[in-house]
Formats: C-alpha cells, structure tokens, sequence
C-alpha cells in the first residue's frame, strides 16, 4: 500500500517539476511601443454593411438617394409599391417601353442625356400620346409654347408633339437647358415637371439646392421617386410581380435543342 502511494507521489511530483519548466522556460513578451496590437474581430454574422452595391438600383441619373433619411426611404417605398403588379395589374407600359425606348435611348445618348430620363414619358403620359386637360401632348406631354420653343410645329393639322423623334430631341434639348441652369439632374427632372421659375422659386426661399431635402409641392415633391420607382419595375418586373413579363431588358434563354 506504501510502496503506491509512493509511485502516485512521484508522479504528481514529476508532473508539477515539468509544468513549472514550461511556465518559467517561457520568456515574457513586453509590450513596446512598436509591439503590433493583437486585433479581435466581431464574426462576420455579426457585422452588417449597407454596400454600395445594395442601394446601386435607387438612384436616378447616377444620384444616388440619401436612404439613411428615413423621409426619403419611406416616400421611395410608397411609390414603388402604388406601381408594382398587384396595384397597376397592366403589362401595357412595359410593352410601349419595349417599342419606344430603343428609339429614345440614342437620342439621349446623342444629347448626353443620361438613359434614366428615358422613363419620363412613362411617367409623364404612360407613354400614350393623348392630351391633358391643361393642353399637355404627346409622350413627352410638351404644352404648345413649350414645344415651339424647342423647334416643334403645332398648328392647325401639324403637331410634331405627336412625333416620337422630334419630340425626343425637342425634349433633350430642354432637359439640357435645364441642367445648365441647376446644375443637377435630379432638380432638372423636377424642373420638367413643375417649371423652371417655380423650381428657382422654391431654391432661393428655401435656401436648398438638394431635390431630396426640399420641400416641394405634392406632385414636383414625389416626381423624382415616380421615375426612380419605374425604373425600377421597369428594369425588374419580377421582382415587382410581373412573373410572366418578358421585356427587352429581360430576354429569356433562348431554348436549345440537341441535335441527334
């Protein structure tokens, strides 16, 4: 009984003799100035970035929305969900878009008009060119004087409004006009939409330049989301409810057949 109780003594001592060498045997590292900080990091499930990829889609003519502002974020949400399928229920604007758009996009392009301004008459008229109560025609709902202005004919049987071509060009170059005076794409949309005087107006009395941050009347205040939220459902109509839409920004895959 002695002769074990002496061999689990000697064991232990030999165990307690080795970890004492390894504790002693290390040498302390001191920390100096230039000794690099051991970093700890949070797991990546943990950490949360809003990419800018994540809001690339919400900008319109490469101006990006502020979404951190929660005014903002919300009126976008709005106005995309009062267009998407379930509450226009209507597959008629993506067609118009399929036939007119490769006919506005290089005029736009010729003008340096950036290709989001092609979704102005979808919102301006659906892209129809019928006339409003107020004397507005055509897909880009020019008013008479407006038209003349920018070399159009409207006289009694000639109305050039009614002319996809003409009224494109006739559009750039006072959307072109427009941005020369406001040096912003999203105030010369807005601008289009409710004039330039009211526009300058509403600038210099709120001593604001930012479309987003200005307060506006009702429809010059949510035009700029109405193009942003087209664009949108435009661009992806599945995502928006148009499950059996296929446009010519959306081409399916083409089917393959083996040959034997």
């Amino acid at each position: 009984m002695l002769k074990k109780h002496l061999i689990t003594c000697s064991v232990i001592l030999v165990l307690v003799t080795i970890s004492a060498l390894n504790i002693f045997g290390t040498k302390p590292v001191l920390l100096t100035k230039t000794t690099p900080k051991i970093k700890t990091y949070m797991p990546a499930s943990l950490v949360f970035y809003k990419t800018e990829e994540a809001e690339a889609g919400f900008s319109f003519a490469n101006e990006a929305l502020p979404l951190n502002d929660k005014r903002v974020d919300l009126k976008l949400k709005k106005s995309i969900t009062k267009n998407r399928f379930r509450n226009v229920q209507s597959n008629i604007l993506h067609s118009k878009a399929d036939k007119l758009f490769p006919i506005i996009e290089p005029i736009l392009k010729a003008y340096g008009i950036p290709e989001d301004f092609k979704f102005v008459p979808l919102v301006e008229s659906g892209l129809c060119e019928g006339t409003s109560p107020k004397g507005a025609r055509g897909i880009w709902q020019f008013m008479p004087g407006t038209a003349r202005s920018y070399g159009l004919k409207v006289r009694d049987g000639i109305d050039e409004r009614l002319n996809v071509r003409k009224s494109t060009i006739a559009a750039c170059r006072y959307i072109k006009e427009l941005y020369g005076e406001f040096n912003s794409w999203t105030l010369a949309a807005a601008a289009y939409n409710n004039g330039s005087i009211k526009l300058a107006r509403a600038i210099n009395k709120q001593n604001e330049d930012n479309y987003f941050r200005m307060s506006l009347n009702r429809e010059t205040g949510s035009y700029v989301y109405k193009l942003i939220a087209m664009k949108e459902i435009i661009n992806k109509p599945r995502k928006y409810g148009y499950n059996n839409y296929y446009g010519y920004l959306q081409k399916p895959i083409p089917y393959m057949v083996a040959s034997n």
